[in-house]
């Protein structure tokens, strides 16, 4: 009887931690073959498609993509910035790119597309290729933890670039109140 508990026990801690692993390696694979649609609809849309969606139920599509060549990144920018489009990569806080002549604001998870955000250091460079247009070079020049709940960004009529995270990299619980900020100033 004691031994058939045990392996009733043991076989679910076991099937519960294979779930737990495949939980988390679906979230990643899911960002990764995000990335391949988002590549396909951002081909489409430099062909001059517009909003040229990734999968056909998508609510979102790419509108612009994010370089830090120092750091070997190289992601697509979503249209809108909401739970479910986060999931799939960095989306657009701001203004549409199309009428956005200010501060330009992108947010994205820190576990996966924007886990980079931790290693760039001022004077880093960071680009930004919307369609149609001249790519946009940016510098970066500090970095802050603000409380989100106490902070709110403002659009400004500076040409800067915010690139915006949960904090911290490593916190066990996401939603925590704290964000991560990198701030860059164009160049010209």
């Amino acid at each position: 009887m004691r031994r058939s508990i045990a392996l009733t026990v043991g076989l679910a801690v076991f099937v519960l931690g294979l779930w737990q692993l495949g939980h988390g390696a679906w979230i990643d694979l899911k960002a990764k073959v995000a990335q391949v649609l988002l590549h396909r609809a951002w081909t489409r849309t430099l062909a001059g498609e517009p909003n040229a969606k990734p999968w056909p139920w998508a609510d979102t599509w790419p509108v612009a993509r994010l370089r830090a060549p120092q750091h070997q990144i190289d992601l697509f920018v979503l249209a809108i910035a909401n739970p479910r489009t986060l999931a799939f990569g960095p989306a657009l806080v701001s203004e549409p790119l199309e009428v956005a002549a200010g501060l330009i604001v992108i947010a994205g998870h820190r576990d996966t597309h924007f886990r980079f955000l931790k290693d760039l250091r001022p004077g880093d460079e960071i680009a930004l290729e919307v369609a149609g247009r001249p790519t946009r070079r940016y510098r970066v020049t500090d970095s802050e933890v603000i409380n989100a709940r106490d902070v709110k960004l403002v659009e400004s009529d500076d040409s800067g670039l915010v690139l915006a995270t949960c904090y911290p990299f490593e916190a066990l619980l996401p939603g925590g109140p704290q964000r991560y900020l990198v701030f860059s100033e164009r160049v010209r």
